[in-house]
């Protein structure tokens, strides 16, 4: 465990943002971390990278979690319940337990990150959400180097959104994940329109894990540009939910306008119609923008800063406030 100096953090967020860390250390072990927590307390964390966006050189000690390792606890004849550390990557996981027969996650096909940022901000996709498969999280506490463990409930678990993106935010470093994923009987979710014609488009009247994961996989390629190739963070932006009353009086205006009922009184109306309607999708300005075939994401064509992109998020926010009166929530991690 070395403490390195002036490292570019290019190749480890997703976004591809050139910006240094003054000082950086990758830790692969709890042990490490707790040793290194006893002399450290003011550090910036980061695993995948691929849910935020650097503004700005980071003075702070950078620490990579890269603690890797996958462990089934106990199972019986219906469910396994399974360890996950934070540094395993979070698609590869997801293959791993299709491949086992375990489901559960197969709809989050493809969702870039590693499993520690997963219950963040609740990671989901195609009628599935990670809260519904997570049985506790593990956590170490800074300013202890005490290990903890949340239970689902105590996770806080909303739309998004989980304790760690507020109550205890900066106070803790996710270790690792426990997850409980079917052996059989498996609730398969291909609700979504997109999934079934798929499927349909494969002839596939009864799908597997595999089948849903590979038809996830198929749609996602197809719609958004793969990080290695061009700089994202997938959905930039959460999908707003509106009240009734506001959403009838839009529908009037734009009678093609799609939602989702959330309760009686209230509507989610997808983000990436709204920027799309505004005019932005596969909108350039220099070497950022929004993606050709994907309104909710914004992208990195090589060289852009991240003060570039926040910029251009801005912009997308006043422009559908003004046109459509709905405030649009920034999903990814501003870090200014």
């Amino acid at each position: 465990m070395k403490i390195q100096q002036n490292i570019s953090l290019k190749n480890y967020n997703t976004f591809g943002i050139d910006v240094t860390a003054k000082r950086f250390v990758s830790v692969d072990s709890v042990y490490q971390l707790k040793q290194l927590l006893k002399t450290e307390k003011d550090i910036f964390l980061i695993s995948g990278g691929s849910n935020m966006l650097l503004t700005k050189n980071i003075e702070k000690l950078v620490v990579h979690i890269d603690i890797k390792g996958i462990s089934i606890d106990n199972e019986d004849d219906n469910n396994a319940y399974i360890t996950v550390n934070a540094g395993e990557n979070w698609h590869e996981f997801v293959l791993w337990s299709v491949s086992q027969n375990y489901g559960g996650i197969e709809n989050l096909s493809l969702i870039p990150g590693n499993v520690g940022t997963c219950p963040i901000q609740n990671i989901g996709a195609y009628g599935v959400e990670v809260k519904d498969i997570i049985t506790k999280v593990e956590a170490l506490e800074i300013a202890t180097q005490k290990l903890n463990t949340f239970s689902n409930q105590d996770c806080n678990f909303e739309y998004r959104n989980s304790i760690f993106k507020n109550e205890v935010k900066g106070k803790y470093i996710i270790t690792a994940v426990c997850f409980k994923l079917t052996k059989k009987h498996h609730k398969l979710n291909t609700s979504y329109g997109a999934i079934e014609t798929e499927l349909a488009s494969k002839k596939i009247e009864k799908p597997t894990l595999k089948n849903i994961s590979d038809a996830v996989i198929a749609i996602r390629k197809s719609k958004l540009p793969d990080p290695k190739v061009i700089g994202n963070s997938g959905s930039f932006f959460k999908n707003p939910v509106i009240n009734k009353e506001a959403f009838l009086a839009l529908q009037k205006k734009y009678p093609n306008i799609p939602s989702y009922i959330i309760s009686e009184n209230e509507r989610k109306v997808p983000a990436g119609w709204l920027i799309e309607k505004a005019g932005f999708k596969g909108k350039r300005f220099g070497d950022f923008g929004v993606h050709e075939k994907q309104a909710l994401v914004l992208v990195n064509y090589g060289n852009a800063s991240g003060k570039d992109i926040y910029q251009l998020a801005e912009k997308i926010q006043q422009t559908i406030l003004e046109q459509f009166k709905i405030t649009l929530e920034i999903e990814v991690n501003i870090i200014q």
